[in-house]
């Protein structure tokens, strides 16, 4: 997960309100639901302190979800009276609303409930063209089509030798749109971002589209069992995206256990555990944070400072860096702040099928940026 867009929350000092509403359910109560869940979320950040201002603002924007939808949810960091981020969610809050008020922003969670949202264009393919469709958590949406020669594209039985001139008129024909949408789609690719490329269509016009495409785009290409014009649907969408996500999960958790072993000369490329992160962290060396929510390490309470490498075990390791204010925070949420100030990017590793229990140790680890 790219965490630029968490920057906003370390521009301001805290401490901030950090909420995760469900706007999954959708009935003639919703509305009313809302109110009401805006209520009782400021109720709680104001029971752990909160001021009043932000405790409104919070409810106020709870309140303007109501007509909302939104088929999952929406998180929402406020402090000083200000709503200063609030991302959509890829999928819904495990259990339900919650809110929290805390020295840091509660960001976590955002690595699984919004991280891995593979974006997709869907390519519905045939041999005049193809009609391409943009999918993500929150919906569909057209992205445009590519029309190639219209004729001939059919070819007939006959042995004649003026057919089997045509004959070659129509591959030639196929051959030219088939380029025609590959080209297409790797410019919808790159003005997307789009994680993944699915084809629809026949087998031979998907196959003829895929071997068109830039070679690095090859192992983003998924093609579905469908026939000719058919659309696919949301779950079989879903089912896509969710493989690509265990796909990646899987592969980054590969590359950690790999390079947490020390080399020939006793270094390693990865580490774990809440001791040599906090010193990874200070010393700018973490490129990717690895984190398993249910670890025991991911709740631990370290100590932070004002700045983004100001973290430690213990308060008095703050003291000795130099460090006069600090305040407690968990650690999963105090090594992504650090992650954000410098670049890292961060990875849940739940989704990685047939993970080892113990990786990372205690749910918290990194890839480094040395040794």
């Amino acid at each position: 997960m790219d965490l630029a867009f968490l920057h906003p929350l370390y521009e301001q000092p805290g401490p901030w309100a950090s909420v995760y509403v469900d706007t999954s359910r959708h009935t003639e109560d919703t509305p009313h639901e809302r109110r009401l869940t805006a209520q009782a979320m400021a109720r709680e950040l104001a029971s752990q302190g909160a001021d009043e201002a932000t405790c409104r603002a919070v409810r106020n924007a709870i309140e303007d979800l109501r007509h909302s939808s939104e088929p999952h949810g929406r998180a929402l960091f406020a402090r000083g009276g200000e709503v200063v981020l609030d991302p959509p969610l890829a999928r819904p809050p495990q259990g339900g609303d919650r809110a929290q008020w805390a020295a840091l922003p509660r960001v976590a969670p955002l690595l699984e409930l919004a991280g891995e949202d593979p974006v997709c264009v869907v390519a519905y393919v045939d041999r005049r063209g193809a009609d391409f469709e943009l999918r993500s958590a929150l919906g569909r949406e057209e992205a445009g089509a590519v029309t190639g020669w219209q004729w001939p594209v059919r070819r007939t039985a006959s042995a004649d030798w003026s057919e089997r001139h045509f004959q070659l008129r129509v591959e030639n024909v196929w051959e030219h749109n088939a380029a025609e949408v590959a080209d297409a789609l790797a410019v919808c690719q790159e003005e997307t971002g789009a994680d993944l490329l699915i084809l629809v269509g026949g087998d031979r016009e998907r196959r003829s589209v895929h071997d068109r495409l830039p070679r690095q785009l090859h192992d983003l290409v998924v093609e579905a069992p469908h026939g000719t014009g058919s659309r696919l649907l949301d779950e079989d969408v879903e089912q896509t995206r969710a493989e690509h996500v265990r796909r990646r999960a899987a592969a980054e958790l590969e590359r950690f256990l790999a390079a947490r072993r020390p080399d020939g000369e006793g270094r390693a490329g990865a580490v774990e555990g809440v001791p040599a992160l906090v010193e990874a962290a200070r010393e700018h060396r973490i490129d990717e944070l690895l984190i398993r929510p249910d670890g025991p390490d991911a709740h631990r309470e370290i100590w932070i400072g004002e700045d983004p490498d100001q973290l430690a075990v213990r308060r008095t390791d703050l003291k000795v860096l130099g460090e006069q204010n600090s305040w407690p925070a968990r650690a999963d949420d105090a090594l992504v702040r650090s992650a954000v100030a410098t670049g890292a990017a961060a990875l849940s590793v739940t989704a990685a099928p047939a993970a080892p229990e113990d990786a990372p140790v205690g749910g918290l680890g990194a890839l480094l940026r040395w040794t």
